[in-house]
């Protein structure tokens, strides 16, 4: 079982994708603005991050670098409305590990995360 950090500020969509995540075995905390996501990233025990690129208070974007650069072990999945080519290839640049599309398959995303989780599991 992963410990999960969604961060979200739509209250439905996270309780979607914890349900969802849950229901694959992991265990899942949601955040609903960047600077509360990226404070619980920062105490540990998160395993892998999905994140939302336009949150309040701190920016997805600024998430994304800030994990990055002091958390390089938590792979990020950007879960996100920006579906421009700009936004898709600055979050891979940046370090995102997947980018998903709203709307999605929250069981698509299950899949991503999973997979995520097993190749970050055998690089240890």
């Amino acid at each position: 079982m992963a410990h999960i950090l969604v961060a979200d500020d739509d209250d439905l969509l996270g309780e979607l994708v914890r349900f969802k995540l849950e229901a694959a075995g992991h265990d899942v905390t949601i955040r609903q603005d960047g600077a509360s996501a990226l404070e619980a990233a920062r105490s540990g025990g998160v395993d892998l991050l999905v994140l939302d690129a336009m949150m309040p208070v701190m920016s997805g974007a600024d998430v994304l670098r800030a994990v990055t650069q002091e958390l390089p072990d938590i792979p990020v999945v950007m879960l996100t409305s920006r579906k421009g080519q700009a936004d898709v290839m600055g979050a891979l640049t940046a370090g995102a590990r997947d980018y998903l599309t709203k709307p999605f398959i929250p069981d698509e995303l299950v899949i991503r995360v999973n997979a995520i989780l097993k190749s970050a599991r055998a690089m240890q």
